[in-house]
Parts: C-alpha cells; structure tokens; sequence
C-alpha cells in the first residue's frame, strides 16, 4: 500500500546524528550544566565532561526568548549539523571521549551559518588541544 509520502532507500547513508550520539535525558543535561567545564563564545556556552559511554555524545539547547519555533528549529538544527559534521568526527579521531552540550545565547538567532560553524569549531579544536583538556 503506498501511502503517498516520501520513500526511503533503506541502503542509502543516513544524514542524521545517530541516537547513540546524542545526550537526550534531562538528568544528563542537567548534570552537565552544574558539572561541566564550560567554554564560551560570544553566541554559545560549551559544557563538556568525559563521556560514561566509549564514545562522545552531543547534546543541544535553544533559549526561547520571544522567538518563532521556526527560528529556534532553525538555530537547533544548524548546531546538529556542525556538531555532527565538525566536532563528534574531530573528538572521535583525537580519541577525546567527552559529552558536549552546547548551549546556544539569545544573540546566536541574528548571527549566521559561518559565524556559528567558526565558534563551534574553534571550541572543537580547544577541547581536543591537549594543555585545554588537560586543565
């Protein structure tokens, strides 16, 4: 029965950050927010701890203020697609095991794609930097 929607090639490599990679209970969340070293930029917070897991994981909020779902559905998704296209490959391949919340500011709706990529990447690259890590 076809039911009209998009199909799906099931052998086709899949675009989205795997559920193994992501921090999703609010116990975790909230763990890393009192717990974790933090890293700021002009438009995020980074919190980070090692991982309990083999493998790092990543987790992302979004502040409300005044905003359309649409905008904050935008900023969630722009911040996956870094996170898992620049900084899970780059802790995986330094061998850095660590949970990674970022925490977007208000000021992160008006800045735009390259402006987050650079902040998140420079993050990545300071969090795998050995004298950082080491602190």
């Amino acid at each position: 029965m076809d039911t009209g929607g998009p199909r799906l090639d099931r052998g086709a490599p899949t675009q989205r950050l795997p559920r193994s990679s992501r921090i999703q209970r609010s116990t975790e969340i909230r763990w890393l927010l009192r717990r974790g070293k933090r890293k700021r930029t002009a438009n995020l917070d980074v919190f980070f701890l090692p991982s309990p897991f083999s493998r790092p994981r990543l987790g992302v909020i979004v502040p409300k203020h005044r905003r359309r779902i649409v905008d904050r559905n935008r900023l969630k998704r722009r911040l996956r697609e870094i996170a898992r296209t620049e900084v899970l490959p780059y802790l995986r391949e330094s061998g850095r095991n660590l949970d990674v919340l970022v925490r977007a500011k208000r000021e992160a709706y008006g800045v735009g794609y390259a402006t987050l990529r650079a902040e998140v990447r420079g993050v990545a690259e300071a969090l795998c930097s050995e004298k950082f890590y080491s602190d």
